[in-house]
């Protein structure tokens, strides 16, 4: 008889080894969650839930993935494991760790000044940019709140989204805060871009999804709907209990980076498998243990809301690193991260120590509250513990929500003060309004009524008092109100709307005038007492007022041919243009009117 090879035998019996642990891992899972089909059953009908996936990853597998309910409620199609669903927020963390690859390489930093590797950064002032690091912008602490109706529904392009953080203020001092904000996410998407010379998207895809053989995993509806499986976004409207089919949120290419994978729990297992075992998956080192370290690491703390406002005490002391959170859960670490685009929610987590982790999706938006409360009750099961009423709690909490709303709605108006009129025809109202960092609000005019247009959101507008005017109140898109101001000369020049967390001003575009006749404009004008007033023209700049030994004063278009200051807004420099011949510059204020005649 050969005698056998000792090494061979080895193998042999690792490898039986770990054929004998999956099943018994598996065995485990099955008993601690004994009487879970039951509660997800009750969980979907007491909360009307349209579709839930649930998938468990214990050490290095996949060891539990169901779906419940279904992944298109009209047609009845089940959810399952191979339901791909849009991961909204959860895209994050594969931003963080792609950033975390460009610091490894030299190319990024994490807690130096950005604009020490990308010098093109601009903030709002030079505070910041000579503070802001990587870490800052990935850990929701550069005091920026989140302006989230920049991007939302918009056409805006990465690059576009990136040259606005520029206009961002800050609400707050920098690291005291957690703000939280997507257009920091799309700002690091670009630099991915510019420091690794590959979109966002194709780095991510090389680097991440190809090496965790994610092959389901996309970036955009159009991608997702030709998935064999795929989630279809239904809710709950509301002032009833009846469900409807929402649109897909697809305007989602410019912050990507903040949120645009789709994916489904067999994908998604590959990806937490590497995170919760130092970035190896199958073996292989495909993240790089450190970045996922450093992602892992408290970058600034949140509230203890709950025990403050409801006296939950089950989750303490949260902490955001970079893409996700750490907290204590009932004595556990846990780290997790959540999801939420229009239909579709989702959350990944896991427990470090005892290498567990769970996955959750869940469809429709008043259901959203489900991610925690099934992650939360499937730990509770698996670590033995007696399992905490989440869904009674936030079901109660829901339904009064639901209650208030719908009283809400009921008296809206009752401020609306009787008897009053615009005070412009409603032509003059028509133009477009433009705000540096949310782009441009168009107010058009058809049958009579003002029509509002949006960043896709086009809908009519009545009058509501004096100068104020309000959509109607859409299922989907909201209500907007707007109130439109007057300048001093009495032309409806600004548009004032409640915006993310602030009040934001448009500015009326003046019509354009040909950069000929602008440059005609330039010139000498004296005034009566022979003072000579230059106005220079720069195509760039625009024009120009310079006066004797004084800096030039730039001149904004109020209307036509009339300018004025950015300081004055009750002075204007009108033009006076004959037969194509520029004869004087008129210096109109409300103490008088001076001429200074052509040069």
């Amino acid at each position: 008889m050969k005698k056998k090879n000792p090494s061979i035998t080895l193998v042999l019996l690792i490898a039986l080894a770990f054929a004998w642990a999956a099943p018994a891992q598996n065995a485990d899972v099955a008993k601690s969650l004994e009487g879970f089909d039951e509660y997800m059953a009750k969980v979907l009908k007491d909360w009307n839930g349209p579709g839930i996936g649930v998938g468990i990853v214990a050490g290095d597998k996949l060891v539990f993935a169901k779906g419940y309910g279904y992944r298109d409620y009209q047609k009845k199609l089940p959810f399952t494991p191979g339901t791909v669903c849009p991961i909204a927020s959860n895209t994050k963390l594969f931003t963080a760790v792609a950033a975390g690859m460009l610091v490894e390489e030299g190319k990024l930093t994490w807690d130096k000044p950005i604009r020490e590797s990308v010098p093109t950064v601009r903030f709002y002032n030079e505070q910041l940019n000579n503070s802001v690091t990587l870490r800052d912008m990935l850990s929701h602490r550069t005091g920026i709140t989140r302006h989230d109706s920049i991007w939302f529904k918009s056409d805006f392009t990465r690059k576009e989204l990136f040259d606005r953080l520029k206009y961002l203020e800050p609400q707050e001092p920098m690291r005291q805060t957690f703000l939280y904000n997507n257009l920091m996410y799309t700002g690091v998407g670009y630099m991915i871009e510019l420091q690794s010379g590959k979109p966002w998207e194709q780095f991510v895809r090389e680097r991440i999804l190809q090496p965790l053989e994610m092959q389901s995993t996309g970036y955009t509806i159009a991608e997702m709907v030709k998935q064999p499986e795929h989630g279809v976004g239904f809710t709950e409207k509301r002032d009833s209990f009846d469900l409807h089919q929402i649109p897909y949120y697809e305007d989602i290419e410019g912050v990507a980076p903040a949120g645009a994978i789709a994916s489904n729990i067999q994908d998604l297992s590959h990806w937490l498998i590497a995170l919760m075992n130092d970035g190896k998956y199958h073996g292989k080192q495909v993240l790089p243990a450190d970045v996922l370290k450093q992602t892992l690491q408290p970058a600034i703390a949140l509230p203890n809301t709950q025990t403050e406002q409801r006296g939950y005490w089950e989750l303490l002391n949260a902490t955001y690193g970079m893409g996700r959170q750490t907290a204590d859960y009932r004595g556990h670490l846990m780290t997790f991260h959540g999801g939420d685009l229009p239909g579709f929610h989702s959350q990944i987590s896991f427990l470090p120590k005892e290498h567990l982790g769970v996955l959750v999706f869940v469809i429709g938006n008043h259901t959203a509250p489900l991610y925690n409360l099934i992650t939360y009750n499937v730990y509770e099961r698996l670590l033995g513990m007696d399992q905490t009423p989440w869904i009674q709690r936030m079901l109660d909490i829901r339904l009064k929500g639901k209650e208030a709303g719908k009283l809400a709605r009921s008296k809206a108006g009752q401020d609306r003060v009787a008897n009053t009129k615009p005070s412009h025809a409603l032509s003059d109202y028509v133009g477009d309004y433009e705000n540096p960092a949310y782009g441009v609000m168009k107010i058009g005019l058809a049958d009579n009524q003002l029509r509002f247009d949006f960043h896709k959101v086009r809908m009519p507008m009545t009058h509501f008092h004096y100068d104020r005017f309000d959509t109607v109140d859409d299922e989907e898109n909201g209500m907007w109100s707007v109130n439109f101001r007057t300048n001093p000369q009495g032309d409806i020049d600004q548009a004032a709307m409640s915006l993310d967390e602030a009040e934001t001003l448009f500015t009326r575009r003046p019509e354009k005038l040909d950069p000929k006749l602008l440059g005609q404009l330039a010139g000498t004008y004296e005034t009566p007492t022979g003072v000579k007033i230059q106005v220079t023209y720069q195509e760039n700049r625009g024009l120009a007022l310079v006066g004797p030994g004084a800096p030039p004063q730039p001149l904004n278009q109020v209307k036509g041919l009339r300018f004025r200051m950015p300081q004055f807004s009750d002075v204007i420099f009108e033009f006076v243009v004959e037969n194509g011949q520029v004869k004087a510059l008129l210096q109109k204020a409300p103490n008088g009117e001076f001429s200074l005649s052509r040069k």
